[in-house]
């Protein structure tokens, strides 16, 4: 018995716009690497790229549960001694609020090729306007 393998084909691929406005990041965070990886549909196979492009909009409205705002820190290193600089979500709202999304969804897909491959189809704006208005994308709701 033979293997069935999709035929994964580019030209189906679909755009879907999310409202960030009053999500808690995670559960948006899930939501939107499911369908970059296409689990949401009956051709997914863990490793091909089968999912759809996705549009995040109003990326500085997420909301972040318990006391994160100010306790979570990201850090970051320049390789120096001493270079570690750690700033908390409220620093990272303030100045990259897209960063926000980006850094958690990209936490939850594959930490190879094909990982990096799907983070290119996400597509993440602070505010509600965004230049994929062409692709036609269709809004999804997020689970709350």
């Amino acid at each position: 018995m033979k293997t069935y393998l999709p035929k994964v084909n580019l030209d189906e691929r679909k755009w879907r716009i999310i409202d960030a406005d009053g999500a808690v990041l995670g559960r948006l965070a899930v939501q939107v690497a499911n369908i970059l990886r296409g689990k949401d549909k009956p051709v997914y196979t863990a490793h091909l790229d089968a999912g759809d492009f996705v549009v995040v909009v109003n990326a500085e409205k997420v909301k972040v549960t318990g006391d994160k705002e100010t306790a979570k820190e990201f850090m970051s290193y320049s390789g120096w001694k001493g270079g570690e600089k750690f700033r908390s979500v409220a620093q990272v709202r303030a100045s990259q609020p897209e960063e926000l999304i980006h850094h958690a969804v990209k936490g939850m897909i594959p930490k190879n090729r094909l990982g990096r491959q799907l983070l290119t189809k996400l597509k993440v704006y602070k505010g509600p306007d965004h230049p994929h208005s062409a692709q036609q994308p269709a809004t999804l709701k997020v689970a709350n």
